[in-house]
Formats: structure tokens, C-alpha cells, sequence
């Protein structure tokens, strides 16, 4: 998460694109600099069309060249072709769901069968990404301290 202080602003989801936008952006943070995502955020926003997931879930090899030619966003192809994936994947749990993709974030037993459910559907999601997604789509999580802890390497 941002600074060892700073926690990410939460949201209220208000269709399928916020939580893809959201998960999407747990993915492209995935091993790079925070700072550097943030810079360069607006330009996701643009390349995926709004993160609107019917139209991504219609991208194909073409746009795939295109958006890893794209110096507006992290040219990864590796995630530009998991943001697809997912977003296939996050409208069928929707429609498996009746259309609610929060209803499926719920349809749980706890915080650690949703990680690890998010983490069998989606990908380029681990237990660090899921979190951040789950807290930030306003989510229940456990304190992240306490969630750090359980985490360490012992």
C-alpha cells in the first residue's frame, strides 16, 4: 500500500468497471513502484476504454499489440492480457450472481476464502493485490497490520 502510513481511498463500487479498475490496478502495481502506477493511472483509464468490461472483454491480439505499444501505461503484455482475462471473467461472476459482482464477493465464508477464490478466478491477483482489492472496494478485511503478521515468514 501506499507509504508505511498512508492508506488507499476507498471507494463505493458503482458497476462492474469500478472493480475492475480497481483490480486492474492491484495488478499493474504488482511489483512496481506505487508512485510510478499513480503517474501514469490516467493513461490506463484511457487504453482501457473506462475499464468499461464489455469492451475490454472484446479485446483481442490487435489491441494487445497496441496497448504494449502504448507509453501512456506499463507496456506488460503479461497484464495487459490478465486485465482482459479478468475482465471476461469478473462479467460471467457477475452474471453467475444475477448481474451483482458484490454478491459474489460475498457469497463467502470469510476474508480468507474470498482471497482465495479471487485469487483461483483472477489473474495475476496473490494475496497482497486481493486485499488491497478488497479494501478498497470497501470490502471487510482484517486490520492490515494484523493481516501483515499473519503473512510473515516465519
Amino acid at each position: 500500500m501506499p507509504g508505511p502510513q498512508q492508506a488507499p481511498k476507498q471507494i463505493k463500487p458503482q458497476g462492474l468497471a469500478d472493480y475492475l479498475e480497481v483490480m486492474s490496478k492491484a495488478v499493474f502495481q504488482s511489483g512496481m513502484s506505487w508512485a510510478v502506477i499513480e503517474a501514469k493511472w490516467d493513461g490506463f483509464r484511457s487504453a482501457f476504454e473506462g475499464f468499461d468490461p464489455s469492451k475490454i472483454a472484446r479485446f483481442g491480439p490487435d489491441d494487445v499489440d497496441r496497448l504494449a505499444q502504448d507509453p501512456g501505461i506499463i507496456r506488460n503484455r503479461r497484464k495487459i492480457e490478465a486485465t482482459i482475462d479478468n475482465a471476461v471473467e469478473m462479467q460471467a461472476l457477475a452474471d453467475e450472481h444475477g448481474g451483482d459482482f458484490r454478491k459474489y464477493l460475498r457469497s463467502h465464508r470469510g476474508f480468507e476464502e474470498t482471497v482465495a477464490d479471487l485469487r483461483r478466478h483472477f489473474r495475476f491477483l496473490g494475496d497482497f493485490g486481493a486485499y488491497y482489492f478488497l479494501y478498497v472496494v470497501g470490502e471487510k478485511v482484517p486490520p492490515h497490520d494484523e493481516w501483515r503478521a499473519s503473512r510473515a515468514k516465519t
